[in-house]
This record gives structure tokens, C-alpha cells and sequence, in this order.
């Protein structure tokens, strides 16, 4: 996939941020991966790889080797020389190496195993960091850490094989049903939540249904993936996907127009229906 004309000058604003954090690719000099939303290193690559830049562009390969620099041998990633190790920021970082096609890398291996070792009881994943205190809801894990966990192991050969990541999917299916915002975290379904978010940044509708549609051994038929697929077929105009939320500072990319729809958008869409046997 190349770049198509109409999105060049997106890829050059992505690239004319990628010195601001005072680093190259939008890092830190002390190599902090997720520092200066929306254009921090682990974002901007994705939304590069959605605007259809090679993961064997010079620039993409030196950015993979900064996110493997803070690669650890338990399998985690450090995305700040200060502080805890989440599995959140794991997740992203990973996630982010596997859409660029390092899956097959012996260090990624490492990090599906870490994540398959550290799932709770719930069937999710979960950081441990109580910023609102603690409660029933906390004992939940996170549903955005999961959905990204399951993301990246679509990438790994247990993905619609192994079990455990069936209860993975089956633990954000049930979210469906409890809307109230639960883990450390607090995510909840509601009107953010709602609302279609491109690119993907956050626990979203659109971003929970085009994981779902990957999931197949669980979510193909399970009524409660049909009715969030409803919802968002609901918001759909002419079978295309509009953005109802950007953040501000990536809104004059032509790729994700705030009230307009999304042709990249679309093809995730397309690839939904394709995948539960439906014509867009």
C-alpha cells in the first residue's frame, strides 16, 4: 500500500511533528514514547501506517528501533525512563510494532507470552493504578488495556485459538451489558463512548467493533456484539463512516474530518461486514 495523493499532506504534517517533544520521532531526549498527544511516537506511527506509509520507510524502521530500546527481557516496554511499568503502556507499544509487522520478532514472542501470563481471573487486563480510589468497580480489569491486548495478539499465532482469549473477548462483550464505568480506570459506556472516534485513540465503539468483527470463535453471533454493530451501522451515512469525534489538534487532516465521513474509516467498516458475511 502506497500513500494516495489526496493524504501526502497529512504524512507531512505527521512528519513535521516529529521533532517537537525535542527528540526525533516524536520522542523526548530521554526517549519518552507517549509524551505530546496526539503526535507522540507510538500514535504517529499508527496513523502514518493508516495513511498508508511502508513500515520499511527509513524513518518508520529507526522509530521501531527506539520503541524496541526500551524493550524489556520480561517482555514489557518502558515508555518513560521514570515511573512504573504498566501493562497499558506495554499494550500500546507493542500493539503499535505489530501493526508494523514485527510479530515474528522473538521479542514480541516474549511479550504475548508476558501479557497470556499476567490476564485476571475476569478474562481482561489490568493497571493497578487506583487514581480513584478503590471500590467494587476497580476490582474490574480495564477494558481499553484489554481491547488493546487483544489487538495485538490478533498478531499471535493464539489468537481464535487459545481459550483464554476467547474469555478476553467475552470480558468486553459483558461491558456491553454493564455500561457503568469500571476498573482503576474507570471506563464506561456512554456518550463518548458512543460517539466514532477516528483515528483510533481511546475505548470506542468503533475501535470495540472492529476488534469484535476479528474475533470470531466468540463475537460473530453473540447478541451483545450484534447490538454494538447495530449502533454503529446506526450512525453510518450511505454505508460510509463519519468521524463524530477527533481530537482537536489532528482535526485539519484531510484522513479523519470531524462531521465528514472517513474514507480510510470505510475500509475498516467494509472489513467488519466482510468478516460476519455481509456486503457494505
Amino acid at each position: 500500500m502506497s500513500v494516495e495523493k489526496k493524504y501526502i499532506s497529512d504524512v507531512e504534517t505527521i512528519l513535521s511533528h516529529r521533532h517537537d517533544n525535542g527528540a526525533d520521532f516524536w520522542t523526548t531526549i530521554d526517549h519518552k514514547l507517549l509524551k505530546g498527544a496526539p503526535y507522540t511516537t507510538l500514535e504517529s506511527i499508527l496513523y502514518l501506517l493508516e495513511l498508508g506509509v511502508s513500515p520499511d520507510d527509513e524513518v518508520m524502521k529507526n522509530a521501531a528501533g527506539l520503541i524496541f530500546s526500551n524493550w524489556k527481557e520480561d517482555g514489557r516496554v518502558k515508555t518513560s525512563p521514570t515511573g512504573g511499568i504498566y501493562p497499558c503502556q506495554t499494550a500500546l507499544a507493542v500493539n503499535t510494532l505489530c501493526h508494523m509487522g514485527y510479530s515474528n520478532d522473538d521479542r514480541i514472542k516474549k511479550s504475548f507470552a508476558y501479557f497470556l501470563d499476567t490476564q485476571q481471573e475476569d478474562g481482561g487486563w489490568k493497571c493497578n493504578k487506583y487514581s480513584f480510589g478503590r471500590g467494587e468497580e476497580t476490582e474490574y480489569s480495564t477494558p481499553y488495556t484489554t481491547l488493546v491486548v487483544l489487538d495485538l495478539l490478533r498478531y499471535s499465532p493464539y489468537f481464535n485459538k487459545d481459550a483464554r482469549l476467547d474469555k478476553a473477548v467475552d470480558f468486553l462483550l459483558e461491558h456491553w451489558n454493564i455500561r457503568k464505568p469500571i476498573s482503576p480506570c474507570h471506563y464506561g459506556i456512554g456518550t463518548l463512548f458512543m460517539q466514532i472516534e477516528y483515528p483510533f485513540r481511546g475505548y470506542n465503539l468503533f475501535y470495540v467493533c472492529v476488534l469484535f468483527c476479528h474475533s470470531m470463535t466468540v463475537a460473530k453471533e453473540d447478541g451483545r456484539f450484534l447490538e454494538a454493530l447495530k449502533a454503529l451501522e446506526d450512525k453510518t451515512v450511505n454505508g460510509e463512516i463519519p468521524v463524530e469525534r477527533v481530537v482537536p489538534k489532528l482535526a485539519k487532516l484531510n484522513f479523519c474530518k470531524k462531521g465528514k465521513t472517513s474514507e480510510l474509516a470505510t475500509i475498516h467498516y467494509q472489513e467488519i461486514l466482510k468478516n460476519i458475511g455481509r456486503k457494505g
